[in-house]
């Protein structure tokens, strides 16, 4: 996946790294031996590397995270540039012109996905899921039943209580929380698990009771901790020197099975003793005919399949909520004039999902915080299903294609003061961006083309309705010690979340 570096190196694999550093430039003099007279591609401008190991130096030397490192290259190399970390080609896309005529205009040779390192492989039951398939007909199966079986409006739509349940229930958890704690709660601590419960329930169609949710959720942390790249993803000659990490992989495998599939048979004997009293997506999975092959999907892959609804839709959400606290808190009057709207929606009466629709400020302040915040700095990793050219380069078939939706959504040629914070910039009339990309790419917070995220739509009603009921509900400030709320600091964790994280003051509006 894209966001895969904040950092490169942790401190014990800088100590393999530099014991194998001999034995890689011993390689590399081989490998040079043996290199074909083959034309050489036109990649790219980027950095020049080390032999084997190309830019990995640079980026683990440099003691930023990633995505800043990106962003200071970018102005030496252009809108297009190229990395080499280790075996891996990556090339990063950060100009909006480029980035839609790869994924719109030249949508379906860049809707593949490149090979993935080994645990990530074990995840995902070998690239059995909607984000990591191949381009291809078992992608096209799966992508299909997500959307028409489980992501249409009419079907989003018979989950309307199980929100309204679960966001009541985060009301009521941050006014218990403030009241034992001098008014301070932490923001993305609540929100997380507001949408970790809708989505555990439309996934097993089962009311599970906190403690079996809070199971569920430490897995997938523990599954995503595990993702985290390793240096022998990008030197796989190493991988001999990670054995303890790679038997820590299975480990967490065995314990996510043994996690989730009780809960996969009580919903298959439900189904079975029809005592099932709701829809879920698993429903649609057992026997679900996936193009190209015969059998339906296993165990193993219902679990893959049912950890990628959840955390694909978990920590986006609830990382796009606590930026929106953060910048109500930093612009009173945004807050203030968005607290008017919801008042003179819906009166006195709880907002409702369907009074969303209707609130034009809100939707600006949602767009306008997904243009600031995207929930990733990248857009999940693409590859081109055949060699291609963008912008006059090469694009090869083994390359990681990466497209910097942080640096679009900054960028000055595309929006007047990108720095602030301004809804108002959709309101105007100057200035607007479709979400999706496919008029022209200004933001890409969800991605754009034909492996643009599925959840769209059920993420944006997440956002729209908690934030709504979150500014009915209380008046945000900033905690005594922080007088004003002006240090934006980032860090990726899963997604991109406040460093630190957020404490908020909230007081109950009379």
């Amino acid at each position: 996946m894209a966001s895969f570096l904040p950092s490169i190196l942790s401190s014990d694999q800088h100590r393999i790294f530099f014991t194998a550093l001999l034995f890689l430039l011993s390689a590399f003099l081989f490998l040079a031996s043996k290199r074909t007279k083959s034309k050489r591609l036109n990649l790219p401008p980027g950095p020049p590397g080390w032999p084997v190991v190309g830019n990995l130096f640079q980026v683990a030397g440099s003691g930023k995270p990633f995505f800043q490192y990106v962003r200071e290259i970018v102005a030496i190399y252009g809108p297009i540039l190229t990395l080499k970390m280790g075996t891996r080609t990556i090339i990063i896309i950060t100009s909006p012109e480029l980035t839609h005529e790869a994924l719109i205009q030249k949508g379906q040779i860049f809707a593949n996905r490149p090979s993935e390192n080994p645990t990530r492989k074990i995840f995902s039951a070998n690239k059995f899921t909607v984000n990591s398939a191949v381009y291809g007909p078992a992608w096209r199966s799966l992508r299909k039943n997500m959307v028409q079986n489980m992501l249409s409006t009419s079907r989003v739509k018979e989950f309307r209580g199980v929100r309204d349940s679960a966001v009541d229930r985060l009301i009521d958890r941050l006014r218990s929380d403030a009241d034992s704690n001098h008014g301070v709660v932490p923001v993305l601590k609540h929100v997380r698990f507001a949408v970790f419960c809708i989505l555990v329930q439309m996934c097993f169609g089962a009311d599970m009771d906190g403690d079996d949710i809070e199971k569920i959720d430490q897995m997938m942390k523990k599954v995503l901790i595990t993702l985290d790249p390793r240096i022998d993803d990008f030197l796989p000659v190493l991988a001999p020197f990670f054995s303890k990490q790679r038997k820590h992989t299975m480990q967490v495998r065995d314990e996510q099975l043994k996690t989730l599939i009780p809960f996969i048979e009580a919903r298959r004997s439900a189904l079975k003793n029809k005592t099932a009293v709701s829809f879920s997506y698993l429903d649609t999975l057992f026997d679900l005919e996936i193009e190209g092959r015969k059998s339906a999907p296993t165990d193993d892959e219902l679990v893959s399949l049912c950890s990628e609804f959840l955390n694909g839709g978990t920590d986006t959400t609830a990382t796009a909520l606590e930026w929106a606290i953060a910048r109500l808190i930093e612009n009173p009057e945004i807050q203030s004039r968005l607290y008017e709207e919801i008042k003179s929606t819906v009166g006195d009466r709880k907002v409702d999902e369907k009074d969303v629709e209707h609130m034009v400020y809100l939707n600006a302040v949602v767009k306008e915080l997904l243009r600031k915040h995207p929930p990733t700095y990248f857009a999940l990793t693409h590859a081109v299903t055949e060699p291609a050219k963008l912008g006059g380069y090469d694009i090869p078939t083994d390359a990681n294609v990466e497209f910097f939706g942080s640096g679009i959504g900054d960028d000055p040629k595309v929006w007047s003061d990108p720095k602030v914070f301004n809804p108002d910039r959709f309101l105007s009339g100057k200035e607007d961006a479709d979400i999706t990309g496919v008029t022209g790419v200004k933001m890409i917070p969800f991605g754009a083309g034909r492996r643009i995220c599925p959840g769209l739509g059920l993420g944006s009603l997440h956002i729209n309705l908690m934030l709504a009921r979150m500014v009915q509900e209380f008046q945000w400030r900033a905690p005594p010690s922080k007088k004003i709320m002006s240090d934006f600091r980032e860090k990726f964790e899963f997604t991109v979340v406040m460093e630190p994280a957020l404490q908020a003051v909230i007081t109950a509006r009379k």
